[in-house]
């Protein structure tokens, strides 16, 4: 047995590496194999070497990213004992995943910062396919972002397009989404065209309004540094020196696609993001984002980011809520493929 104990210049400090929750260090140790115990400015960990040194490495990586200027919350605790435990099993040969890389730690995670100024904290990513996700947008002139509701697609977006706007790498910012959801053409919606379609963009204004401060996102807006526009209105353009977003890309039709996709000017950036699982199309009509996710893995300067349910950063209810649903749509899927194999089995033996 070994033991080891580690010591903190505060009470507060050490409280402040497991987000003041005892619950999440006797989490640590019954996952890490180890026994946990703190008091004041202390902790001792006592287990096998190997164990106590891969919970050492735990509280290693919470201290540089508390020292970095972040905070640890429940899910960012979580998220440095993932990182160890996918470590451990790639070096033991456990796992055969694609192991998380050494600058994926939550104290790299927390180093990678948008934006931030005044009273707006700075956006860092909180997942290692969030923080894939950051990188994959500096490196590529088009980028899919895919995956469930709650994992940052649409949030990400929206800081790296500000955080390039502010740094004048970019000359504005569009915002683009299929009207699907409401079954109204927007000629028959009240107002000016930014009023009509303001109802299926609120996501993005939201995030915006997170991350500027009023006085800063009114003066984006007057300058038309930010442009909205529905989908259908950007037949014909050709867009030089922006970041393009198209949000909920799962109902954009196949034709939709491809003229959205071959909007792109120089010097611009593309980021569609979707959720395959949730398309309002009506039958007849195919998603364009299924086609793309089809046709143009592989194609130069095109990456695709596909987030999981783990990658979930709202309410920790938001990903049982997917998990349930995921479940039940498998369950029923098997149970019509059973169903058509005995009417299948019933046609050959019948008379």
């Amino acid at each position: 047995m070994a033991v080891t104990t580690l010591d903190y210049e505060s009470p507060h400090f050490l409280h402040g590496l497991f987000a003041d929750d005892l619950g999440l260090l006797k989490e640590a140790g019954e996952t890490l194999g180890v026994t946990i115990t703190t008091r004041d400015a202390w902790l001792r960990i006592e287990g096998r070497e190997e164990d106590v040194e891969r919970a050492c490495a735990l509280l290693e990586d919470l201290e540089m990213a508390r020292r970095k200027g972040g905070p640890i919350t429940r899910q960012s605790f979580r998220y440095a004992l993932s990182v160890v435990q996918a470590v451990d099993r790639a070096e033991s040969g456990e796992s055969d995943e694609m192991p998380l890389s050494v600058d994926e730690t939550l104290a790299e995670l927390t180093e990678y910062r948008l934006l931030g100024s005044g009273g707006k904290p700075p956006v860092s990513p909180r997942t290692h396919n969030q923080l894939r996700y950051l990188r994959a947008l500096e490196e590529n002139d088009v980028v899919f972002g895919i995956g469930p509701a709650g994992t940052g697609k649409t949030y990400l977006a929206m800081a790296y397009a500000l955080d390039q706007l502010k740094n004048r790498e970019i000359d504005r910012i569009m915002l683009t989404r299929p009207a699907v959801e409401a079954g109204e053409a927007l000629g028959f919606l009240p107002g000016a065209l930014e009023e009509k379609v303001l109802p299926y963009l609120r996501p993005l204004y939201d995030a915006l309004n997170d991350m500027l401060e009023p006085s800063e996102a009114q003066r984006f807006a007057e300058n038309k540094l930010i442009e909205i526009a529905p989908l259908a209105y950007m037949r014909g353009r050709t867009l030089n020196r922006a970041c393009v977003i198209l949000d909920e890309a799962q109902n954009a039709s196949r034709e939709q696609m491809l003229m959205f996709l071959t909007r792109i000017g120089e010097r611009s950036r593309c980021i569609v993001t979707g959720d395959p699982s949730q398309i309002d199309l009506r039958p007849q009509r195919k998603s364009g984002l299924l086609e793309a996710m089809r046709l143009l893995r592989g194609v130069e300067g095109v990456h695709f980011i596909e987030f999981e349910r783990k990658d979930v950063v709202r309410h920790p209810v938001v990903a049982r809520i997917i998990a349930a649903y995921e479940k039940g749509r498998e369950r029923e899927e098997k149970e019509r493929e059973e169903k058509a194999e005995k009417a299948e089995k019933a046609g050959e033996t019948g008379p």
